[in-house]
């Protein structure tokens, strides 16, 4: 059997939201920006869901169809030239919902290129406690 020393942390409680899809306007090229793409996004949002769990109130969590509103409204009514930038955004947005510890966000999209690839993300983490975030 092999040795679990890690500590889990405090606040492991995990609210996923994944396999959203969208479409926007984003992309290096003005074809990109002009045509626009599909979007993929998974996020997985850090926080303490042990009052939420007792309570059973809405208002001691985070509502996910309200995370989802907000990373619509990122996707399809902002443009990035990239999609590391979709992601940071993401990030800063959620982050600064309260109660929200940290987050992990993929967004992918299918690349213009010749060749044969499904899709191309990106991965970011970020955390509430990060300078800058919350100031």
């Amino acid at each position: 059997m092999p040795p679990y020393n890690r500590a889990v942390p405090v606040n492991s409680d995990l609210l996923v939201l994944e396999g959203m899809s969208f479409y926007g306007y984003h992309g290096e090229t003005q074809a990109e920006r002009t045509l626009g793409n599909r979007f993929h996004v998974d996020v997985e949002i850090r926080m303490d869901l042990a009052t939420a769990g007792r309570t059973d109130d809405i208002d001691d969590t985070l509502d996910y169809s309200r995370a989802f509103s907000l990373v619509r409204v990122v996707v399809e009514e902002q443009q990035y030239c990239l999609i590391e930038a979709i992601a940071a955004r993401i990030a800063e947005t959620l982050l600064a919902e309260p109660r929200v510890d940290s987050i992990r966000v993929r967004v992918g999209k299918q690349p213009p290129i010749a060749g044969a690839i499904d899709r191309c993300s990106v991965i970011i983490e970020r955390s509430a406690s990060q300078p800058g975030v919350r100031e």
